[in-house]
């Protein structure tokens, strides 16, 4: 099963001390989970105002120190709207990122505006494309998409904060894209209370998932972890103790 390590996101200190933020912890971070059994990681790149960030120059200076570190290690990041002002802006950053220093992988969520136009320039400029939903809404935009076919993983990531429901939400909308011809991988993962359902139902369904202090800072018995490290291997640990339905 694929493992990705979302390891910090927008998540606030002031949630767990061990978030990492600045360059240099997200690059620690990022080495550790892999160490302790993530396959990929995730990373929100944040500004010296403490900002989510997509802009060129950051983006640049994050995937120099990552690829320094380790280059074998797989990073990818968000394009989400919530970084910039506009779509337009999302686009000329998009752009700009450098050639020399992009990641591997970008994410583009089918709930914002021109996410389509979003996947294409991802593919265009080099990168592995991952679409993601958040709810049965959004399958219409990425079933009609040009990229559609064209992605490393769907990402299925539903909002509702009843762990029963997003369970369901991920199995409905698989179905659904399954149904459609989507061949590619499929991932679940939740958020906060949703989290370890969510993951306990994409190791039983066959299906990849991810984890990290972005989705959650709690253990699947409510105890708090150390780091992003100590959350992927209790998912490698579940994962090894729970029979597969597929």
């Amino acid at each position: 099963m694929l493992l990705k390590a979302a390891i910090n996101g927008g998540r606030p200190v002031t949630e767990h001390p061990a978030v990492p933020r600045s360059t240099e912890e997200i690059v620690a971070a990022s080495v550790a989970a892999i160490a302790a059994g993530a396959d990929v990681v995730h990373a929100h790149v944040i500004d010296e105002d403490g900002e989510q960030t997509i802009r060129p120059e950051a983006i640049g200076a994050w995937v120099r120190a990552m690829r320094a570190a380790d280059p074998a290690v797989v990073i990818g990041t968000t394009t989400g709207l919530w970084t910039v002002a506009s779509h337009a802006e999302r686009m000329a950053h998009l752009a700009a990122w450098p050639a020399d220093a992009l990641p591997d992988f970008a994410s583009v969520a089918f709930c914002e505006e021109g996410a389509a136009e979003a996947a294409v320039l991802v593919l265009e400029r080099g990168m592995v494309l991952e679409s993601a939903v958040w709810s049965m809404d959004d399958v219409p935009a990425l079933l009609a998409s040009p990229t559609l076919h064209r992605n490393v993983r769907v990402l299925i990531e539903p909002e509702t904060e009843d762990a029963e429901a997003a369970v369901a939400q991920c199995r409905e909308i698989a179905a659904v894209l399954r149904e459609a011809g989507v061949t590619a991988p499929i991932l679940y993962h939740g958020y906060d209370e949703t989290v370890w359902p969510v993951v306990e139902a994409a190791i039983a369904d066959g299906c990849e998932t991810r984890i990290g202090f972005e989705d959650g800072v709690l253990l699947a018995d409510g105890s708090t972890p150390a780091d992003n490290a100590e959350l992927v291997r209790a998912v490698r640990a579940l994962e090894r103790a729970t029979p597969s339905r597929v």
